[in-house]
């Protein structure tokens, strides 16, 4: 009896079992969930990557077996085999709840001490810890299931662009450091002392040369990376869906990636998308929303009230509107009996904490709106005030008055604390288009106008003469696709007229010199006929983030770093050894 399993292989897995197997003679593998030793019964459930199943030991059950089975300790590594029963006690909680094996023989095949924290679904286990036995927390349902979600992603995304005529090519890792927003990676070059590889932020510059040899439909699933501080939807080191398509315009674009999203979110969660996408363009999105990534879950627009209070009696307004300034507001609606004035005086903290003056309000809570600058104002202001908002009984109005980018994105930031501390923001998908970027952001600190995107981006033709003159009029073919209020995607029509990429370097104050050295390899290869081209790189990890529901890209990453960028179950970053060092002429600095 106790030889059986010499030689024998895994049947089943532990959760594929079902009430259809009774009688079957199956063998399962995995990890002990948990032991209940009853006397003459012992139960122990087994976990595998698909589920649970019961293993089941009694009277019946040879003694050896039985004595083995009462040593087993969660987490040791066993092979079962057995006939499938019914149960006698169903268990609604789990897929396989109605049966159980009958075991006959076991082997135990790895021991296991006490692991730092249970092996449970919503562990409440520190984080830390958690990370740094990351294979073990890797074993936890919640985790398994989020990484076999991630895998079928990528699977449905290969099967999707290659029915659509996409190319997968792999480009290097190992490039020259190209100016892309974010801080290099770099990497020393043992043979050419004193150069430095980078590690690629983005596959942007190659992929634009595959166009230019007629690959004219390319995508990777490609490793990126991003030497920058990190936050709960951001790593260093991320995946991106990446895609190039030639002879195209905008519209090609969107229409592939909806296809895309239209045809995931089915496969994967059976999720209706409806498709085409809504559409705003960067001005509309801030204006209303205070956001170029706005979460459109729930209303809360953005309202302009610069006309009205202009020259009204609170110089707050006032002032700033006649110094070119803006008075702006959002209105929450029945959040009156919420926000008393001790939640508003901590609102006007938060809001003081991420760049605003102060926060003026109106709290509809009586049938007289109790008002911080009532006083100062006429009875027909504050009726067009109110009109101009929608305010009601029962609402609050939270206004701030200063120039218009800190006033929208102020109001943008409060317009999310206050519908979550509401509770209104709905469990759905929102898909959002964001068109027609500013080219060029204003750099206060330089007083240079720097790229918003990369220095590749067509301008929209009607922009074009501006580029001299007025670079604040100059918009881009650029579109981000956002998702419930995070950015999933960024892309744009590339510039392929050498003429136009020139003029575009020396209003971003690059010399010919300067572009050439930094982009030359690319800016000659446009000498030699380039296709019209464009594309977009859809984020992985956050889009697999949203999917599964979590707060954090760690609950979607294998192996993810934290917030100083360290991988804690491997020590990573570390020292190495002077050895090293001197093979890259690199001085070790203590």
């Amino acid at each position: 009896m106790l030889d059986r399993l010499e030689g024998a292989k895994r049947t089943h897995y532990c959760g594929t079992l079902s009430r259809d197997n009774e009688g079957n003679y199956v063998t399962v593998c995995g990890w002990i969930q948990r032991q209940r030793d009853l006397g003459g019964l012992i139960f122990c459930d087994l976990r595998d990557r698909t589920g649970i199943v019961q293993l089941a030991f009694d009277d019946n059950t040879d003694k050896a077996i039985f004595e083995k089975a009462s040593a087993l300790r969660s987490e040791y590594v066993v092979m079962a085999s057995g006939k499938v029963r019914v149960r006698s006690s169903i268990n609604t909680e789990i897929k396989t709840g109605e049966i159980e094996i009958e075991v006959d023989s076991l082997k135990v095949l790895g021991l296991s001490e006490t692991p730092p924290f249970e092996i449970l679904n919503d562990s409440n286990a520190n984080e830390e810890l958690r990370l740094r036995y990351r294979y073990l927390d890797l074993r936890r349902p919640d985790i398994q299931n989020n990484i076999l979600l991630r895998h079928k992603v990528t699977k449905v995304t290969r099967d999707y662009f290659d029915e659509n005529g996409f190319i997968e090519i792999e480009t290097p890792t190992l490039i020259k450091s190209t100016p892309e927003g974010a801080r290099d990676y770099l990497v020393p070059s043992r043979i050419h002392k004193g150069s430095f590889f980078a590690l690629p932020q983005s596959p942007q510059l190659y992929k634009q040369l595959l166009m230019l040899s007629g690959f004219d439909r390319y995508m990777q699933i490609a490793r990126c990376y991003r030497d920058e501080d990190l936050r709960a939807d951001r790593q260093p080191e991320f995946t991106q869906i990446d895609l190039e398509m030639s002879f195209v315009e905008p519209e090609d674009v969107y229409a592939i990636a909806e296809g895309y999203i239209k045809r995931l979110f089915k496969e994967v969660l059976n999720e209706d998308i409806e498709t085409p996408l809504p559409r705003l363009t960067y001005t509309e999105a801030m204006n209303d929303y205070g956001s170029d990534k706005p979460d459109t879950r729930f209303d809360m627009k953005i309202k302009d009230l610069s006309d009205i209070v202009e020259n009204c009696g609170f110089s707050v307004f006032a002032d700033t509107v006649k110094n070119g300034g803006t008075v702006r507001a959002i209105t929450a609606k029945n959040a009156a009996s919420v926000y008393t004035r001790k939640e508003i005086d901590k609102l006007t903290e938060e809001a003081k904490g991420i760049g605003a003056k102060g926060l003026a309000f109106i709290r509809w809570a009586e049938e007289t709106p109790n008002c911080s600058f009532a006083k100062f104002m006429t009875e027909d202001e504050m009726k067009a005030i109110y009109e101009r908002t929608g305010a009601e009984k029962g609402d609050v109005v939270f206004i701030v008055a200063d120039r218009k980018k800190i006033a929208l994105s102020v109001l943008g930031a409060l317009r999310l604390t206050v519908a979550k501390k509401l509770d209104i923001i709905p469990d759905k998908y929102n898909f959002l288009w964001i068109t027609e970027f500013p080219f060029f952001e204003y750099n206060e600190e330089t007083g240079n106008w720097d790229a918003m995107h990369h220095p590749f981006t067509s301008p929209l033709d009607e922009s074009i003469k501006y580029l001299d003159t007025e670079p604040e009029k100059v918009f881009a073919k650029a579109y981000d696709l956002v998702l419930n209020g995070i950015e999933l995607s960024s892309g744009s029509i590339r510039i392929t007229d050498p003429a136009l990429q020139s003029k575009m370097f020396k209003a971003l104050g690059l010399s010919d010199e300067e572009a050439h050295e930094k982009f030359g390899f690319l800016t000659d290869a446009f000498k030699y006929g380039a296709p019209p081209h464009g594309g977009m790189g859809i984020g992985l990890d956050r889009l697999v983030m949203i999917m599964c529901g979590c707060d954090s890209l760690r609950d979607v990453i294998a192996f993810p770093k934290v917030s100083n960028s360290s991988e804690l179950m491997s020590g990573a970053p570390a020292e190495v050894d002077d050895v090293q060092l001197r093979d890259l002429n690199i001085m070790h600095i203590k």
